[in-house]
């Protein structure tokens, strides 16, 4: 039902479907993964009932925020996935969407992003921009290091220590273990998604 309706909006507007395949709206497998661990520490800081505010900021800020970085990947990458088989069908190899449009997305997103975090405290409002140096940063890593799993973990899992301030202002050693354990968690499921593009790598 969900891929039925945005794939509606594709007859709609053309249009409307490239933005959504940028921000992989049509994929939330990658908000699963992003949201499943930031709700485990917004449930543990609240000690199992967190308040709705902290919630709803949370699932909110994480579907912007996995968008924004679906965008900035695909901005930093416009010049090679056109080469990998699994990505040159993207929004910005096509030319269907322009990099100005891209950036001017990616902001917007971020600028909501941080809005939901200025309704928390000052300590989750500084650790937001950890979280964003980390979003933006992973993309372009992937040029600098054979381990930018590394940086994605860093980045999928700033979530949870963030989430404990909010709910509670504190950072427990409970808060970066959780961190830690969910960071590992995310390089290897990563490490073997991009065993697909291996073949194509090599080239």
């Amino acid at each position: 039902m969900y891929l039925s309706l945005l794939k509606s909006l594709n007859r709609l507007s053309p249009r409307a479907w490239d933005f959504i395949q940028l921000t992989r709206i049509d994929k939330p497998i990658g908000i699963y993964l992003l949201l499943w661990p930031t709700l485990w520490a917004v449930w543990i800081a609240g000690k199992g009932a967190p308040s709705l505010k902290t919630v709803f900021i949370f699932v909110v800020g994480v579907f912007l925020m996995r968008a924004s970085g679906c965008v900035i990947n695909d901005f930093a990458d416009r010049k090679v996935d056109g080469h990998v088989k699994r990505t040159e069908q993207r929004p910005l190899v096509s030319g269907k969407i322009s990099s100005r449009e891209a950036l001017a997305l990616f902001a917007v997103l971020v600028g909501l992003s941080f809005v939901l975090v200025l309704f928390t405290n000052p300590t989750t409002v500084w650790l937001s921009f950890g979280g964003l140096a980390l979003a933006a940063s992973y993309p372009f890593m992937k040029r600098y290091t054979y381990y930018p799993q590394v940086v994605l973990g860093a980045a999928f899992s700033w979530g949870m220590p963030m989430a404990f301030t909010a709910e509670t202002g504190e950072l427990p050693a409970a808060a970066w273990l959780l961190y830690i354990a969910n960071l590992l968690w995310t390089v290897g499921y990563d490490t073997y998604y991009a065993m697909v593009d291996r073949d194509d790598d090599l080239r």
